[in-house]
This record gives structure tokens, C-alpha cells and sequence, in this order.
């Protein structure tokens, strides 16, 4: 079976976050029928994408790096260049 055959699982922390007046999309999944770790992609509101280069062992250890990077940086960290928080 090729990666492109396989489907996605998404964990349920996966969703629509609104901070600041901005809005992303946290994607935290792995392949279906994988005890994989799991990925962790943010998209902005124009389909901007940040993905992070390591992988983790649960969601809630991707969703906690997600938290720390906005707690830490802002959600503007992750929306497009050019685009700011005023």
C-alpha cells in the first residue's frame, strides 16, 4: 500500500482555535491503524501552513506544543508574512 492509499485520523484536541481576533486551524493526526506518533500542523486564515519537524508521542503532547508556541509567541506566530496583530 503506497502513503498516498492511506488515510488520515485526527485526533479529537484537532480544530478551530480564536485567540486575538485571528482564527487557526490545529491539525494533530497520524495514519489510520498507525500506533505512530502524531503530527502537528497549524494553518492560518489564508491556508498558510506551519508544520512542526518533530512528531509526538500523544495529541495532548502535540496540542501542549501548540499551547506553548501561541503562549509564548502569539498567534500571530503562525499567520502569513506581512500579516500582524493591530
Amino acid at each position: 500500500m503506497s502513503i498516498k492509499d492511506r488515510h488520515l485520523e485526527f485526533s479529537p484536541l484537532s480544530g478551530r482555535i480564536t485567540r486575538d481576533g485571528f482564527t487557526v486551524e490545529v491539525k494533530i493526526y497520524r495514519f489510520v491503524g498507525d500506533e505512530a506518533d502524531w503530527a502537528l500542523e497549524v494553518i492560518d486564515h489564508e491556508g498558510g501552513s506551519t508544520v512542526w519537524n518533530e512528531l509526538f508521542a500523544t495529541d495532548d503532547a502535540a496540542y501542549e506544543a501548540f499551547r506553548l508556541a501561541v503562549d509564548e509567541d502569539g498567534i500571530g506566530s503562525f499567520l502569513e508574512p506581512g500579516e500582524t496583530l493591530h
